[in-house]
């Protein structure tokens, strides 16, 4: 795993769960610029997840097991996307608060992946 694009996958995470947050705190549901950074936020997970399938491809192998390294890869992929589509269907502060939720959840994701890669 590339330390840097995890690491940037994570801040950009956490930065878009505290953007949500504080819409969440002013009453705003997610608006158009919320969903481009959700947008940036997946293009980081889709490229960290093809880093990943390169990777195991080459034949390197993480430590904890292949098979729950790339099940925790494709949930960060899906992470944010999901929790943006859920925040359509909410178009309150509770939409806000869910994508915040998925932004703290890929980071969590992030610092995981990294440990079972052998951080």
């Amino acid at each position: 795993m590339l330390d840097a694009l995890t690491v940037a996958t994570a801040v950009a995470a956490l930065a878009l769960a505290a953007w949500c947050g504080w819409a969440a705190y002013r009453d705003q549901p997610t608006k158009d610029w919320h969903f481009i950074g959700m947008a940036v936020v997946t293009l980081l997970t889709l490229v960290q997840l093809v880093v990943g399938i390169v990777q195991l491809a080459r034949g390197e192998k993480p430590e904890q097991g292949t098979t729950i390294f790339v099940s925790y890869l494709i949930g960060a992929f899906a992470c944010v996307p999901a929790a943006g589509l859920m925040s359509l269907a909410e178009r309150t502060r509770w939409g806000s608060i869910t994508v915040a939720a998925g932004g703290v959840v890929l980071a969590v994701l992030q610092v995981r992946l990294y440990d079972i890669w052998g951080g």
